[in-house]
């Protein structure tokens, strides 16, 4: 009875630190009224306001979607791309507990803190484009399944990752709050909530392509093939790469105070490192793109609008990122990668678009073309997840913890070789 009652008396004592704890991180850090906070936080406010319409009207009050066009911008780019910029994360953790390249271990939280935010809001935008969304959790709990569909394995997946993430990342939430033996506990699940995350994400990358594959008729035949689940998958590995070194690059700038030694000594060697990958997959992703142009004859439209739009995508935003990513690791020109990150992006998220927004119903006599909510809705929940974002970093210990005394000698010593 009384280990019963000092039990008690220890959490009540516990569940009052944490609290006075809590509220003073809630505190702002920094200036408040600085012009990025001004412009996120109206945008955020007005999403808040169009979302209100959209729940209480329905889709049509603030979309231009319809019964032809039922997936437009949300699905297009919250979802879609969103879920292969944040690729990063499988691939980091891959190469950092199951690879053991301790040389990334400075940027493993930041990436999944990145994949886990991402998930989080851009598998919430689903729930903006349901026209019931209440029924999303069918899939769940058993009410009409749905086995036979990709959909039900997609739904699946993003719940099973968006919990694997969050175990990866919970050991840093019990460090921030001061319990320690939490914390060992939590790590002790972390590699198989690795193994876990990795099988995952791995299947819904190439799940989401494989949505399409069923679209044959609706998808312009630059952009339709058989191997759409392959591509994504592949494509997801160099975008969440490049999106690793373009969030880093702000990071850096923004968070500079927060970074660890590690992470500020060996930042470019990992920047150098991860180029490297990007090239190899990009130069692999061509081929794959190449195979693709000659086993379905697409030569016929080279020369046309959509050919050259095409070429556009394949040559200016994957072709020369992918050189510029092999020059800059072979230069050692980190200002060179950052630029092919930049560009790489931009091919994916065009690949994307392309597949599900522009090459999409391509043949209709009326085209769908997004409404000004619609990209205001997409740029609130953007701005919504940096918020969280830079909450977590500015009081968790994500880009500044500690490494033990052995991998810090051996991330060391190979920045010094990478130098």
């Amino acid at each position: 009875m009384e280990a019963i009652t000092s039990l008690h008396s220890d959490f009540r004592s516990e569940a009052r630190r944490f609290g006075r704890f809590l509220l003073g991180e809630l505190r702002p850090k920094g200036k408040v009224l600085t012009p990025f906070n001004v412009i996120t936080a109206g945008l955020i406010m007005t999403t808040i306001v169009l979302l209100t319409i959209r729940f209480i009207g329905g889709l049509g009050t603030i979309t231009n979607l319809s019964q032809d066009v039922p997936w437009g911008l949300w699905i297009g780019f919250d979802v879609v791309t969103g879920v292969a910029l944040a690729g990063g994360a499988y691939v980091i953790t891959f190469m950092v507990y199951i690879l053991r390249l301790e040389k990334y271990e400075p940027i493993v939280r930041v990436t999944v803190l990145n994949g886990f935010l991402a998930y989080v809001f851009y598998a919430g935008a689903l729930l903006l484009d349901l026209g019931r969304p209440w029924n999303v959790i069918n899939p769940i709990i058993g009410n009409s399944f749905g086995v036979s569909s990709v959909l039900f394995l997609v739904a699946w997946h993003f719940l099973l990752y968006m919990t694997a993430e969050f175990l990866e990342f919970s050991p840093v939430i019990a460090e921030w709050a001061g319990w320690p033996k939490l914390r060992k506990r939590l790590h002790a699940l972390t590699l198989g909530a690795v193994v876990l995350g990795i099988s995952l994400s791995m299947l819904h990358q190439s799940g989401l392509g494989a949505l399409y594959l069923m679209a044959r008729g609706k998808i312009h035949p630059l952009w339709y093939s058989e191997f759409i689940p392959v591509l994504f998958l592949v494509s997801s590995i160099f975008a969440g790469l490049s999106m690793v070194i373009f969030e880093g690059t702000i990071s850096h700038k923004v968070f500079r105070d927060r970074l660890g030694q590690p992470l500020r000594e060996g930042h470019d060697a990992i920047v150098i490192g991860l180029a490297r990958i990007c090239a190899g997959t990009m130069f692999a992703y061509l081929g794959l793109q190449v195979i693709t142009f000659v086993h379905q004859g697409r030569g016929a439209w080279l020369g046309t609008g959509w050919g050259n739009w095409y070429l556009v995508e394949i040559i200016g935003l994957t072709l020369l990122p992918a050189i510029g990513f092999l020059l800059g690791a072979q230069r050692r020109n980190p200002a060179l990668i950052r630029a092919a990150a930049v560009f790489s992006l931009l091919g994916v998220i065009i690949n994307r678009l392309n597949v599900t927004v522009i090459g999409f119903q391509w043949t209709a006599p009326v085209r769908y073309v997004p409404s000004w909510q619609e990209v205001v809705v997409t740029l609130g929940v953007i701005s919504a997840e940096i918020w969280v974002f830079r909450w977590v970093v500015n009081r968790m210990p994500v880009l500044d913890f500690h490494i033990p005394s052995r991998k810090r000698e051996s991330i060391g010593s190979r920045t010094a070789t990478a130098a």
